[in-house]
């Protein structure tokens, strides 16, 4: 076939679904009202570990209004029976209100279902719950760490012993949360023995088969919608406890039953980036060629469940490097289970790998981009493959052109601006090329507009857009004409909307519904006697703008709706698949960056202010130029906060969380970001899809905390190995 004309893709457009957001047309989770709704409030644990002994809502229950107060002891049992499809390790999830066992502070232990959310409230601060209470483990050096995961090529002891210059360095990196700005929030209905709920969640089909197997239903009996997410940032990769408490309080109730987590249960009812405590040993030779790394990681866990993250990934192939070994190692404690967030792993590795290679780089007299150019590999060393793309030396050239590099000062502390030290760092990015099976069904109508139905979710990176663009350059249909349906399970499953894999996955399998179509647009064209068309070769047809025509003849075609209204045809439609990654990769497929960052750190006082941002991508084809801009710029002020401010602290006595709110868990606000800039390489990666994308998603924040740490390093002289760095740490 001809190639399309591309008229959307690679366009800087404006979000389509802009106007509803900004208008409040848009409907997130807890917006959506159905007849007789009623409200239920979460009761949290207030101990770290033990038993419940005795629960009295007597005087909750007397409260006007007040319909039920449920907790384990007249809960329904629930099956909770093995899920193989689901992303929680079966059997092992935590069961709301199936047993008197608290695992960690802030565990439901009841809730209260009311006809108003005030009376609901009122009540259940009237509950009275007494425990049988133990202390619980919280500290990450005093857990018990699981059998390590680990990985070696060859002899890493060796490689550190003929090693010029040895580094032995311990990083502490912070319990992060993902504070997104929409609550995590449940409606439940239902009618019959099926189910309903509106959710937020960025897995339409992990929700789905969740409740599926908690309530013993057929898949087929639970609808999960969920059209607008209000941010995400990886919390809503899993069905959490409060969905499952939403569903079975209105199965108790028969009324619908809406939920919404206030903003302090956000900390302990929907997971955390987990804190990290990681050794790297590295050696080198005298011209800074890496010979020997070796990575041990801990990080905290539930007692309940084991969460993992790809954090093994950069330092495997990140660098040229002859001997690795890794041991990582999840450490169980009384907390709620992590869950991943954004740039889940390398964004943490990371910031101990660049911030090492710096530290090296130091040591050695060289350039921190001159040692990295020496350490660039010619093929992925932990798999043999070659690398699909990989453009890092150009991001370090264009970034360093961009920034200013040669501004920087060699030696540390050397550039002040008043009571200012002024100072500059980088680090690279990688993150892997996810890529799911995927699904999407396409109807053409008669008048010439075509729906796109898939079960993706959009919690802000713009798929409603992006996917529009694709769909409307293989229909040859303008943006206007084209209506995409994301965020409900009767639409065609799709992977979670999360690790990056969405534009790949999904976009894939748009492309490949509308192809379809248009394909049996042209071939009706083709083979009609009535058509301008008709006895043309298939493949010198394209369509633009609704109207099909010869390829470098304009004149000769007609339109979608002459086409179809001739042919007495209401629509045409077709059902559009992505397999996903094979079995066996041929290539190592990867996004790179290559992060500069300057800051100003107060002599006096230890403030550190970031200044400016770069960040240049190696992430494939861009498919939206303006959101690419906004997902970099969204990585940047997330890396700012990783590096600078956030930060869980936990009260190790009881378990609970100090700063559960936003006025005491510090997050980046306009004025720590007062300069941003984001360039993406030209090109494609037509080994990851067919599309050419990378994703984008995650590998904008990798790399962004070490650049602010190593400008940091540059400007006083002072290493920090922990994250956030604060100014106590400065002073």
């Amino acid at each position: 076939m001809s190639p399309q004309p591309q008229a959307a893709v690679g366009a800087p457009l404006s979000r389509v679904d802009g106007r509803l957001k900004v208008t409040g047309q848009a409907r997130y989770a807890a917006e959506h009202d159905v007849k007789g709704t009623v409200h239920a409030v979460i009761i949290d644990a207030s101990i770290g570990r033990g038993r419940i002994t005795a629960i009295d809502s007597r005087k909750a229950e007397a409260q006007p209004g007040v319909l039920r107060v449920i907790h384990h002891g007249n809960a329904p049992r629930l099956p909770y029976k093995e899920n193989k499809a689901s992303n929680n390790p079966p059997g092992t999830r935590l069961q709301v209100f199936q047993d008197d066992k608290v695992r960690f502070h802030g565990q439901p232990v009841a809730v209260v279902i009311a006809t108003t959310l005030e009376a609901a409230q009122h009540a259940a601060s009237l509950v009275d719950v007494e425990y049988d209470a133990e202390q619980p483990t919280t500290e990450l050096d005093k857990g018990k760490p699981d059998k390590p995961t680990t990985y070696a090529r060859g002899d890493v002891d060796a490689g550190l012993r003929k090693a010029d210059v040895r580094l032995d360095l311990t990083y502490r990196l912070a319990r992060n949360h993902h504070n997104a700005m929409e609550p995590h929030a449940t409606v439940a209905h239902w009618t019959g023995n099926k189910l309903t709920v509106w959710d937020k969640t960025q897995w339409i089909v992990g929700t789905q088969t969740e409740l599926s197997t908690v309530f013993d239903l057929p898949l087929t009996s639970v609808r999960v919608i969920s059209p607008f997410v209000g941010g995400g940032f990886g919390s809503g990769l899993r069905c959490w406890p409060h969905t499952v408490v939403a569903a079975l309080a209105a199965r108790v109730t028969r009324r619908p039953v809406k939920l919404v987590l206030n903003r302090k249960q956000q900390y302990f009812a929907t997971g955390f980036r987990p804190e990290y405590e990681y050794r790297l040993r590295l050696g080198s030779d005298r011209r800074g060629r890496l010979t020997a790394m070796a990575h041990d990681m801990d990080h905290e866990t539930s007692s309940y469940e084991t969460f993992t993250e790809g954090i093994l990934d950069p330092g495997r192939m990140l660098y040229s490097t002859p001997n690795v070994s890794q041991a990582y190692r999840t450490v169980p404690l009384d907390v709620n289970t992590p869950i991943w967030m954004r740039g889940p792993g390398p964004a943490t590795a990371s910031y101990v790998i660049e911030s090492a290679l710096d530290e090296l780089a130091d040591r050695l007299g060289l350039d921190p981009i001159e040692l990295r150019r020496r350490n660039e590999p010619d093929e992925d060393e932990s798999s043999g493959l070659p690398w699909s793309t990989r453009r890092l030396r150009e991001c370090y050239t264009m970034g360093a052109r961009e920034f200013g590099w040669d501004r920087r000062s060699k030696k540390p502390r050397s550039r002040r601006e008043g009571d200012w030290l002024i100072g500059m760092g980088m680090a690279a990015g990688v993150y892997h090329t996810a890529r799911m099976p995927a699904e999407a069904r396409v109807r053409l109508d008669a008048d010439g507009t075509a729906v796109v139905e898939t079960a993706a979710s959009d919690m802000g990176p713009g798929t409603y857009t992006s996917q529009t663009q694709v769909a409307a350059d293989a229909l040859g249909l303008t943006i206007r004409t084209v209506t995409l349906k994301l965020g409900d399970s009767l639409y065609p499953q799709t992977p979670p909307h999360g690790g990056s894999m969405t534009m790949a996955s999904v976009g894939s399998a748009v492309l490949d519904g509308c192809n379809k179509v248009r394909h049996q647009a042209v071939k009706l064209a083709v083979e009609d006697e009535n058509s301008p068309l008709y006895g043309v070769n298939a493949d010198d047809v394209v369509v633009r703008s609704g109207r099909l025509h010869v390829q470098g003849n304009p004149a000769r075609g007609e339109t979608y709706r002459q086409l179809l209204a001739r042919n007495d045809r209401t629509h045409l439609d077709a059902n559009g698949s992505y397999a996903g990654a094979p079995g066996t990769e041929r290539h190592s497929l990867h996004a790179y960056n290559a992060t500069f960052a300057e800051v100003a750190v107060d002599a006096t006082l230890g403030l550190v202010r970031v200044r400016r941002v770069l960040g240049v991508y190696d992430a494939g084809r861009i498919i939206s130029p303006k959101l690419a801009e906004s997902q970099a710029f969204g990585g940047m002020v997330g890396g700012i906060g990783q590096a600078l401010l956030e930060h869980t602290v936990t009260d190790h006595r009881d378990g609970r969380i100090v700063n559960a709110n936003l006025a005491d868990y510090l997050v980046p606000v306009n004025a720590d970001v007062p300069d941003l800039k984001a360039i993406y390489l030209d090109g494609e990666d037509r080994e990851a899809d067919p599309l050419g994308v990378k994703g984008l998603g995650e590998v904008v924040m990798v790399g962004v905390a070490p650049a602010i740490a190593n400008a940091v390093f540059n400007a006083t002289g002072r290493r920090v190995r922990q994250l956030p760095i604060t100014a106590e740490a400065l002073l």
